[in-house]
């Protein structure tokens, strides 16, 4: 005869440990997650960038002007709204408006250079500028790197006060700074998905880029029509590199540096070859790289030459 073992009691709780379980692994992918959105960054990094972006809003108005200043002189009629002009009822451009905007534009953007109201001034540079880039993207094309560049005008003051000294660390910079680089990132790989989509693979099989070199080719690229394998291989070349973009965001910051470095180069390259430059996009670029390291590096070199000299 036998008897049987008691089954042990179970322990209060234990059925629900499974389920427990289970979930670490999703909160800790949460964790990672938020980690990624919101890195902690020093202020003083913020400070620099919004220096940089206000500056350049300066420079595109009173320098380059690229877009906005002639349109106010245009007919009317040639006026057709994108969609947020509809939405919001803008107006056709006129002299007056254009003018305003652009000293609107300047006026606001060194304003905003000097740290104070940062909110208030850096959302009306925002605005201001927008509205003057505006103006050009309804008479004629959209310029991707311009309308991506409206990101960084509009995050930025989200930050609040920063200073170019300040050795605080927010995530709330962090978050900003995030979706500048997502967006300057953004511009490569959908230029290249538009690449396909509207050009096809022509587009990197045909004579895109000879083309552009007997438009607006300059010395340094006008003896590569001489062997059109090379432009040929450049356009695969440009395409892979755009649509591998994103790969970015796997790397360390020792490689994110590198890399931007090696956009820099591309971007220095195309200009020498067909006087081409996406400026906005460049300023943006400059999110992905420390900037108050760059800054201190900079004044520790100063002041040993200087101390040297005396």
């Amino acid at each position: 005869m036998t008897t049987s073992t008691p089954e042990p009691a179970p322990v209060a709780g234990a059925a629900r440990a499974p389920a427990g379980a289970a979930r670490a692994p999703a909160r800790a992918g949460l964790r990672r997650l938020a980690g990624w959105w919101f890195p902690e960054i020093p202020l003083a990094r913020i400070a620099l960038l919004r220096l940089a972006v206000f500056g350049f809003v300066v420079v595109d108005v009173l320098w380059l002007r690229t877009a906005g200043w002639y349109h106010g002189y245009a007919d009317p009629t040639w006026y057709e709204p994108l969609v947020v002009g509809e939405l919001l009822r803008l107006p056709p451009a006129s002299v007056r408006l254009v003018d305003a905007l652009r000293w609107g534009c300047v006026g606001l953007a060194l304003a905003a250079m000097s740290g104070r109201f940062p909110r208030v001034l850096g959302w009306g540079t925002a605005i201001c500028w927008g509205w003057y880039q505006y103006v050009a993207f309804s008479y004629g094309k959209v310029d991707h790197d311009r309308a991506d560049f409206l990101v960084a005008l509009f995050v930025l003051p989200t930050v609040g006060m920063a200073y170019l000294s300040d050795a605080r660390r927010s995530q709330a910079a962090g978050f900003a700074l995030r979706c500048v680089q997502l967006m300057a990132i953004a511009t490569y790989f959908m230029a290249g998905v538009a690449k396909i989509r509207f050009g096809g693979w022509e587009w990197v099989n045909s004579a895109t880029l000879a083309r552009a070199v007997i438009r607006r080719g300059t010395w340094v690229s006008e003896w590569m029509l001489d062997f059109p394998f090379l432009l040929h291989a450049a356009q695969w070349g440009l395409l892979a590199a755009e649509l591998a973009s994103p790969l970015i965001f796997l790397l360390s910051a020792r490689w994110q540096r590198r890399v931007v470095g090696l956009w820099f180069a591309f971007h220095a390259a195309t200009y020498a070859s067909i006087t081409i430059a996406f400026w906005p996009h460049l300023v943006m670029m400059l999110s992905f790289l420390p900037l108050e390291s760059y800054r201190d590096t900079v004044l520790r070199r100063w002041r040993a030459r200087r101390a040297a000299l005396e």
